[in-house]
């Protein structure tokens, strides 16, 4: 198995292997929020085409819409609360609760009090890179 690995900038190392590119330490103090609605910003963590991990921070009253996409979703919540709605099913989860959303599925959340989620996807989302 042939991997290649060089450091790009300090907080990321990136492994290439055949084409594909990992994000295998991400550091926090380096990682940068990025605004991608009103009261809602996330922060990628390591990554490869496989899986991705995404932190998610919520001010109360924000919304994360509701969406799918193919990509399977399991949630945790670190902190705060939160309204979740996965097909026809809603519940309020809080801190260290979790849900699942699987593949082309409707579901989308209300932030109760502001917090904090931890997102992981399979496959990556792309969109998010």
């Amino acid at each position: 198995m042939l991997l290649k690995h060089f450091l790009y900038p300090t907080n990321f190392l990136i492994c290439f292997h055949y084409q594909s590119i990992a994000i295998m330490f991400n550091f926090e103090s380096e990682a940068v929020w990025k605004e991608v609605g009103e009261g809602v910003s996330r922060k990628m963590l390591s990554y490869n085409e496989e899986m991705m991990v995404v932190r998610v921070r919520f001010k109360a009253g924000a919304v994360g819409e509701v969406h799918q996409h193919l990509h399977t979703q399991i949630t945790c919540v670190v902190s705060g609360k939160f309204e979740f709605s996965i097909g026809d099913e809603k519940r309020v989860i809080a801190s260290g609760d979790t849900c699942l959303m699987p593949s082309n599925v409707l579901h989308g959340c209300v932030c109760l009090e502001e917090g904090e989620l931890l997102d992981v996807f399979t496959p990556a989302r792309q969109d998010f890179l």
